[in-house]
């Protein structure tokens, strides 16, 4: 199974950090925050990744080509130009980097990434910028019983993030960044199957609204709901939030040994 991960945004409410490298490279813990969504991921089998670049993506290509480099000992031989590593813990991951456009909007991107997905085989989407102790795995087999196109992610919020609107398991409305209430929000980890292409017009289309809108219209869109932790990182202080989560060394989301 394959992830696709959105990392092409500007990310302008967290601007202070984002002004010098694109979201996904702010760190949590020395890390990137998308080291840990890769380690999320990971923990449950899917070692494949399809990153949907954008601002800034030269960043990110440049961490993953020193990858190996920066996360081992190292031996340099400069007289026979060889370089030997050692004691290293490097992941089994593959990961496709491509450009997306530096302007396109979120489903767009994912179209853009139509070529690099298996035609008949479901696959994981998720943003950049958040983290929670979700069981991909318990998601999956949820998302193959539904028998729909697409399942996302619910979790409890305040209002400021999209509301979903339930009959069942079978998400029935789907409401972008509401101005009042709470309830069940988007939780950002999607799965869906090919066919969700065909509700995505061009670069301009934005995934929360249109796409996963008509989605729920047409009764294909479930809701797992999610009970654990979660988190985006929109902002400078949920960015502090996180770290001082991490420092205490009992961040929920660290669920990888």
């Amino acid at each position: 199974m394959k992830a696709v991960i959105l990392a092409g945004g500007i990310g302008s409410r967290l601007a202070e950090e984002t002004i010098l490298r694109p979201k996904p490279m702010v760190e949590i813990g020395g890390r990137p925050i998308l080291w840990h969504i890769l380690q999320i991921c990971a923990t449950h089998g899917i070692d494949e990744f399809i990153i949907a670049l954008g601002y800034k993506g030269e960043m990110i290509k440049q961490y993953f080509l020193a990858f190996n480099e920066m996360n081992t000992d190292l031996s340099i031989d400069l007289g026979a130009q060889s370089v030997t590593f050692h004691n290293g813990n490097h992941p089994n991951w593959k990961i496709h980097l491509i450009d997306t456009g530096a302007d396109t909007q979120t489903a767009g991107r994912l179209k853009r990434l139509k070529p690099w997905l298996d035609s008949e085989e479901e696959f994981l989407f998720t943003y950049g910028d958040n983290v929670g102790d979700i069981d991909i795995t318990a998601l999956m087999e949820f998302h193959r019983k539904q028998g729909r196109m697409a399942t996302v992610t619910s979790v409890r919020s305040p209002a400021r993030f999209g509301r979903l609107s339930f009959e069942g398991d079978q998400v029935v409305e789907f409401f972008e960044k509401p101005e009042t209430g709470e309830g069940w929000i988007n939780g950002g980890f999607f799965v869906l199957t090919p066919a969700v292409f065909d509700y995505i017009e061009g670069d301009e289309s934005i995934f929360e609204r249109e796409c996963v809108e008509q989605l729920a219209r047409s009764g294909q869109l479930a809701g797992y709901r999610h009970y654990g932790f979660f988190s985006c990182m929109d902002t400078i202080k949920e960015r502090q939030m996180l770290e001082e989560i991490w420092a205490t060394g009992k961040a929920p989301w660290k669920i990888w040994p």
